[in-house]
């Protein structure tokens, strides 16, 4: 007969956030590739015998996603709860009214946690050492939950809190903690607490693709108001990383399944997969694939056509052309080099800085302006053709001018 301890090891989790179905990364559709990383979850669950899948928010990229977002969804919750329960809240990019449309006519595998009325009511998964609690926090944009998170007067009155992502986190999880004392005092002994959080934490690292939520000038929070449970899922930041500052609370972000911008050129994306076992829980990460890989290309055209750009010819890559000028046809033949070039880009090594910014009158010679600005983009000043080029626009829009 198994003890205590290996009742609770048996409970094993599976972390994931920030899938933003419906995100394109310039201009390139990711909706399959989203979907094969959503094949390869349900795979891990299935193999490693999860007990709960927790979705740490922005499951949609959009407040109203695409139907295809939409049906991907439901087919992948559907398959997901066939192996396991799933919990899943909103983020900043969600819609917490949409994604919880429904959620209380859903199977009873499926859990969806949108409402902050109800984030001190658990997910409970029944264990032989005593019961886990998942509390599934949505994002909490202070403008909108300061009041309904707010203290009541002795005359009843309802104060709002301060206007800041701190201030309404931290009553989210002293709303958390008491339920979680109240259970324990009424002889229910929860084996783990867990909460699911979409929140920058102080001690995260960002990256250019998360969208801003600083209110008031500051977006984070401090990982001691997560103090007082044992594992935090934490949903926003799309680098795989753990987040120190809270004593014996584990607390990690899995990180996007896919790289949504090149600032996450060197990320490894991944799924936790929580052990809630012994003294604390353990994590492993696990790697998600990766459907193109990202590269960031520079060096003069000749050096990029040549043997420079082959390792990336396959790559999503940005590339950046460092000729002192500008070559001709420069988009077309980068393209045929780098078919799946995201971002193609000329930025001279050598830029002769002007003497100074020209004042721009009406009296100023519209040609030259012109040439000021082809030498402020390429480094170098327009040639005879090119100046001949400007002069013609010039008097083509003059003459179109005249006789409008």
């Amino acid at each position: 007969m198994s003890d205590a301890s290996d009742s609770v090891r048996g409970m094993r989790l599976l972390h994931t956030s920030d899938w933003h179905l419906g995100r394109t990364l310039h201009g390139v559709d990711l909706l399959d590739h989203q979907a094969a990383y959503l094949d390869h979850l349900v795979d891990v669950v299935r193999a490693e015998g999860v007990d709960a899948v927790v979705v740490a928010g922005d499951v949609y990229d959009r407040a109203i996603p695409p139907v295809e977002a939409v049906t991907l969804l439901s087919d992948t919750l559907a398959r997901l709860a066939e192996h396991a329960t799933v919990v899943v809240t909103s983020g900043n990019h969600d819609s917490a009214t949409r994604l919880g449309f429904g959620a209380p006519l859903m199977r009873e595998r499926v859990r969806v946690r949108t409402r902050v009325a109800a984030l001190d009511e658990p997910v409970v998964l029944p264990s032989g050492a005593g019961d886990v609690l998942v509390y599934g926090l949505p994002y909490l944009d202070p403008d909108a939950v300061r009041g309904e998170l707010g203290t009541v007067d002795e005359a009843g009155a309802r104060r709002p809190l301060a206007r800041s992502h701190q201030a309404v986190t931290a009553a989210a999880m002293d709303r958390v903690r008491a339920d979680v004392a109240r259970r324990s005092a009424a002889g229910s002994r929860p084996a783990r607490t867990v909460v699911a959080a979409h929140a920058f934490v102080v001690g995260g690292r960002a990256s250019e693709s998360e969208r801003d939520i600083r209110v008031g000038g500051v977006d984070h929070v401090t990982s001691d108001v997560f103090a007082g449970v044992d594992y935090v899922a934490l949903g926003h930041l799309h680098g795989p990383q753990a987040v120190t500052g809270a004593g014996p609370t584990v607390l990690r972000y899995s990180g996007s399944p896919l790289a949504y911008s090149f600032s996450e050129l060197h990320q490894t994306k991944s799924t936790v997969l929580v052990d809630l076992a012994g003294d604390a829980p353990t994590t492993t990460l696990v790697p998600a694939p990766v459907p193109r890989r990202l590269a960031d290309v520079s060096g003069t055209l000749d050096e990029l056509l040549g043997a420079a750009g082959e390792p990336h010819v396959d790559a999503w890559a940005r590339v950046t052309v460092t000729d002192d000028a500008r070559p001709s046809d420069l988009f077309r033949r980068v393209r045929e080099r780098f078919p799946h070039a995201l971002v193609v880009q000329h930025r001279p090594d050598r830029v002769v800085p002007a003497a100074g910014a020209a004042l721009v009158t009406a009296a100023a010679d519209p040609v030259d302006v012109a040439a000021d600005f082809v030498h402020h983009v390429t480094g170098a000043r327009p040639d005879a053709a090119e100046l001949d080029v400007l002069r013609r626009a010039h008097e083509l829009v003059a003459a179109a001018e005249r006789s409008a």
